[in-house]
């Protein structure tokens, strides 16, 4: 099986995509009764060409610098140091507004210039979801680094493969997730990172590696001496934020933000799809911010709402939040459902974004509380997206029955294509959003073609080829 995009065919193996394509195109609607399994998006809204940066100044700050902007629980205010902060007057947790976001967002774009980072240095990240995450995916895109996301779930030997393979000079980690020791695991995989300098790595099995940026998702002093004591390389991330507004660094970042162009691959997504291979997508400001875009025009998305995802955070996922001048809410580093109800509760989400595995795990989580006679309200939740597999109606029907989840939305992409091509709209009855991926994206063509390379007659399994600005700008591969 190969996916055909803009005129090149990239490999992979995915049983999934003949039965997909073959129920696709039903769920497209046109002005004209189709007989060919061809469709092309509208063209309007028009697309952005500005960078995430300037976008960020221009619309997000512009308009919603004192709405809800990011709400991580697990993380105690002032977790990143620096001046006095508002945190929107919350003292459990971490709370920022835009314009405290932006603040911070600018204090990690000048501490990456002081790092010694340069545009189009490959900056990985290996954490789960937390606010020094979110902020350097804003702080790469300001001073031109690729931001790399890596799968937290690695072990040793595929971490090494991976951070070779993207050129890696920049890590920032948390010490551990679960059961992974991740600044332990590298320390005694690779000996030579013990007696490193801070900022000026020399690991033969890393040639590319100069700086080892740890951040600290423990909160003991003593346990997180524990895991860091016996890697000298280690740099602490409170250190490396530059909260001065009068330096050089941020003249740096001030040139950079104005020199990019939205062209540029601002983020390598690795994945491996079924064939176990690990491939990195190269995205662009254009992919990114676009896609971001219209996931959230899909879901209705406006400044009134509150974002959840159920799993890993990427850029895209972050975006369709963002963009619409939406907050995104963090219950837990990982999948825990029972932190995900108390804080769509508690902050009153509004949308869900996850895979249906991930539901399920809610809904097991609400009905022992039910039984348990607890009382939860769940009036604000109306959105979200659900993706990754299709959604059974039964499961679709509970969602909506027991979460409110009325307006919830079915997306179906793929990393390489930024990642979503075809989404559902409230508008879709149930039937629509279960049996069917959706209306192909604005700007996106695709069509469904047999072995001769000839588009196929609607409900026909083939092959599914997509075009449009979504399209990745080339693959790493292994």
């Amino acid at each position: 099986m190969a996916l055909r995009v803009g005129g090149k065919v990239t490999s992979f193996r995915n049983r999934s995509t003949a039965v997909v394509a073959s129920t696709l195109v039903r769920g497209l609607q046109s002005r004209r009764p189709l007989s060919l399994s061809h469709v092309e998006g509208p063209t309007d809204p028009p697309l952005e060409h500005r960078t995430l940066s300037v976008y960020f100044r221009e619309e997000i700050l512009g308009k919603y610098a004192e709405r809800p902007a990011l709400v991580c629980r697990q993380e105690r205010p002032r977790a990143h140091g620096g001046p006095p902060s508002p945190n929107m007057g919350v003292n459990t947790h971490l709370a920022w507004d835009f314009g405290e976001f932006d603040r911070h967002i600018h204090a990690v774009a000048r501490g990456l210039v002081s790092l010694g980072v340069k545009k189009g240095d490959r900056v990985a990240v290996v954490m789960g979801n937390n606010s020094s995450y979110a902020l350097l995916q804003w702080a790469c895109a300001s001073v031109g680094a690729i931001l790399v996301t890596l799968n937290p779930a690695y072990r040793i030997n595929e971490l090494v493969n991976t951070l070779n393979l993207a050129g890696v000079s920049h890590l920032f980690a948390v010490p551990r997730v679960r059961s992974s020791h991740y600044i332990r695991m590298l320390s005694d995989a690779l000996p030579d990172l013990r007696y490193s300098n801070p900022g000026n790595i020399q690991a033969e099995a890393l040639p590319a590696l100069r700086n080892l940026v740890v951040i600290d998702n423990i909160g003991d002093p003593n346990e997180y001496q524990k895991e860091v004591n016996d890697t000298k390389c280690v740099i602490d991330w409170r250190e490396t934020l530059v909260w001065r507004e009068d330096g050089r660094e941020q003249d740096r970042v001030k040139e950079l933000i104005d020199s990019h162009q939205s062209n540029e691959v601002i983020n390598l997504q690795f994945t491996s799809g079924t064939t176990g291979a690990p491939k990195a997508a190269s995205l662009t400001h254009i992919n990114v911010l676009n896609n971001g875009l219209g996931n959230g025009r899909c879901m209705r998305l406006t400044s009134d709402d509150a974002m959840f995802l159920l799993y890993s955070i990427v850029l895209i996922r972050n975006l369709a939040a963002w963009t619409h001048g939406a907050c995104i809410v963090y219950p837990s580093e990982t999948f825990d459902p029972k932190a995900i109800v108390d804080a769509v509760v508690q902050e009153r989400c509004t949308a869900l974004h996850g895979v249906p595995t991930h539901f399920l795990g809610v809904l097991a989580e609400v009905q022992k509380r039910q039984k348990a006679g607890e009382s939860l309200d769940w009036s604000r939740l109306r959105t979200g997206i659900a993706a990754g597999s299709p959604i059974p109606i039964d499961l679709m029907r509970q969602l909506i029955d027991k979460l409110n989840l009325t307006d919830l939305t079915v997306a179906y992409g793929m990393t390489e294509t930024s990642p979503v091509s075809f989404q559902t709209t409230p508008a879709d009855p149930i039937t629509k959003r279960v049996e069917t991926v959706g209306k192909v994206q604005p700007h996106v063509r695709a069509k469904i073609i047999n072995s001769e390379g000839k588009t196929v007659p609607v409900g026909t399994p083939g092959e599914l080829c997509v075009a449009g600005y979504l399209l990745h700008k080339g693959c790493v591969l292994d």
